[in-house]
């Protein structure tokens, strides 16, 4: 049980990671680490002990085929007051769940999604990470209750287009693959970072800059990227019906045959 004075239930204070679990293990763990202690490192979190850590979750893990393992840090319990001691103990709380239907990207067709109209709060300090404060992709979410849109896309103050609620945002434009910068907001997904590293193997240019709307029209392919998904081809846009390239073209398709390696 969670104590009330819990930091991360009193203010948001930590940070989550959620993982595929595949083959009884945990698909990126590498990544998923990596991106949990920098956050730890940025907040002053004082982070768990990483042998532990590891040990745990692939514990956790080996108790499904398939499955999502969630894990969530927090500051831990202290005083009444935004001001940390320094003297907490993190909290780490882990849940393992069923893969939810429709999270198999490679058997859909290409989904469809919708411009959001709440917007992302910029803050560089807090740019790239997957913290406990996801408000803006709650009431984001909130926007639609149609079962046949997979996705919102969310925009900055400046109506530059940064990412979806749950996901991150890819363009093909000849041989660019352009994503989202996210130096000022978004969260940077550990497929994401897996995604720019494999471009250079497909003969793409990896691109990180602002993204408007005008863009997805030029694009010639767009999809996006989760943890728990993998890639996701998009094929319509705020009932915008983007060109769909041959299998054999289509990126997310060979970046999907790759993941599958994992």
């Amino acid at each position: 049980m969670v104590a009330y004075r819990d930091r991360g239930l009193q203010y948001g204070d930590g940070l989550f990671e959620t993982m595929r679990v595949r083959r009884r293990s945990i698909r990126l763990l590498e990544y998923h680490v990596d991106r949990l202690y920098d956050g730890c490192r940025r907040l002053m979190i004082q982070a768990p002990n990483e042998r532990v850590l590891r040990s745990e979750l692939l514990r956790i893990a080996a108790q499904r085929a398939e499955g999502v393992l969630k894990l969530i840090v927090t500051r831990g319990s202290g005083a009444r007051g935004y001001r940390p001691s320094g003297r907490e103990r993190c909290t780490r709380i882990a849940a393992l769940y069923a893969v939810p239907r429709g999270s198999a990207a490679a058997t859909l067709d290409p989904a469809r999604v919708r411009l959001c109209k709440t917007p992302l709060g910029m803050n560089a300090a807090l740019a790239g990470l997957k913290t406990l404060n996801r408000l803006d992709s709650v009431l984001a979410r909130s926007e639609w209750d149609d079962a046949r849109i997979w996705e919102g896309l969310m925009r900055d103050a400046d109506q530059n287009i940064v990412c979806g609620t749950m996901s991150n945002l890819f363009l093909r434009q000849g041989s660019s693959l352009l994503t989202p910068v996210l130096d000022r907001c978004g969260v940077a997904g550990v497929m994401r970072r897996w995604v720019l590293e494999q471009a250079s193997a497909l003969g793409l240019r990896a691109v990180q800059r602002r993204i408007r709307w005008e863009d997805l029209g030029e694009a010639e392919e767009v999809f996006m990227s989760n943890a728990v998904v993998g890639l996701m081809s998009i094929g319509e846009i705020q009932n915008k019906t983007l060109r769909i390239r041959p299998p054999e073209h289509n990126t997310a398709s060979r970046l999907r045959a790759r993941l599958e390696l994992l």
